[in-house]
């Protein structure tokens, strides 16, 4: 740990040296998902929502050769209005601290970061997956890859709607990874409770998902778990009224020959202005809810099992 380029912010600081519960979250929905200041208010507000339900926020970033662990006021502040932020996955994580950049990390590096730091679960919106196409592109998540071999707990309302997601599904499976549908047996699909698709496995309390993945460790098993945990009723789009834009988001960025890192952010902003932002109302409304059963797991790791 002492030759890990680690910074903690005083709050997970404080949290590690009493035992406290502490939750991982991401950057790039700061950087990359929506303009300031709303990015930031989101930002503090699920942070908020994790303390609230017993544990301390760990937002993870890149910031002058250094993995923030947990961010200060400040460093929020200055994180959402910093341009030129890099995102980063496990392919470029290292390079941006050698270099010296600024850097938000996705899902993959988010794991890896909590995984240096100690944190055994992360709460976000969505993992990505297996592209449309992949079998053409060879476009799939680094996040994937991710599950199968850092053992950090993600709580995530499923892969993203805008993903292939039998595919993704399928490609979990290969790589042993356990996805848990959290209180209903179908897999959710990010904006909508249900895919169509069943999980492969279903969980009902934050004590049966914490004690899966102390018995993961038990045996041995690399990698985590991906906690599918749907968005709430009241804010969801239901999967057929969703479908239409995301179908056509999708083929406006093939017309205009959109790939690789920049398809995510496009496809999103497109729906966004396609729902008339109803699509980011539900994004924070399941980052919230995330939060929520992120903290909750953590809770239960820290008793007595």
């Amino acid at each position: 740990m002492i030759d890990l380029p680690l910074t903690f912010s005083p709050e997970v600081a404080a949290a590690r040296a009493s035992g406290a519960a502490i939750v991982a979250l991401e950057s790039t929905i700061i950087t990359h998902g929506m303009p300031f200041p709303q990015n930031v208010e989101t930002a503090r507000r699920v942070e908020a929502e994790v303390r609230t339900h017993g544990a301390v926020p760990a937002t993870v970033a890149i910031i002058d050769h250094r993995i923030h662990i947990g961010l200060t006021d400040a460093e929020l502040d200055a994180l959402g209005q910093a341009k030129g932020v890099a995102k980063l996955s496990r392919a470029d994580l290292a390079a941006c601290l050698a270099t010296g950049g600024t850097g938000a990390t996705t899902v993959a590096a988010t794991m890896i970061c909590a995984n240096l730091a100690g944190i055994q679960v992360f709460a976000t919106g969505g993992i990505g997956g297996v592209h449309r196409g992949a079998e053409v592109s060879f476009d799939i998540s680094a996040d994937l890859r991710e599950l199968a071999e850092t053992p950090v707990t993600v709580v995530a309302a499923g892969a993203k709607a805008i993903l292939d997601l039998p595919k993704t599904l399928e490609y979990l499976e290969t790589l042993g990874v356990p996805v848990i549908a959290y209180g209903q047996d179908d897999f959710p699909a990010f904006w909508s409770r249900s895919s169509g698709l069943k999980a492969p496995l279903r969980m009902d309390s934050a004590a049966q998902i914490a004690a899966a993945l102390r018995m993961r460790a038990r045996l041995g098993l690399p990698g985590g778990q991906l906690v599918a945990n749907p968005i709430p009723q009241s804010a969801e789009i239901p999967r057929d009224e969703i479908m239409p834009h995301i179908e056509a988001a999708l083929a406006e960025a093939e017309a205009k020959g959109i790939a690789a890192k920049a398809v995510t952010p496009f496809l999103l902003q497109r729906i966004f202005e396609l729902t008339n932002g109803r699509s980011l109302t539900s994004n924070i409304a399941l980052v919230l809810n995330n939060a929520r059963l992120g903290a909750e797991i953590a809770r239960e790791l820290r008793a007595p099992g």
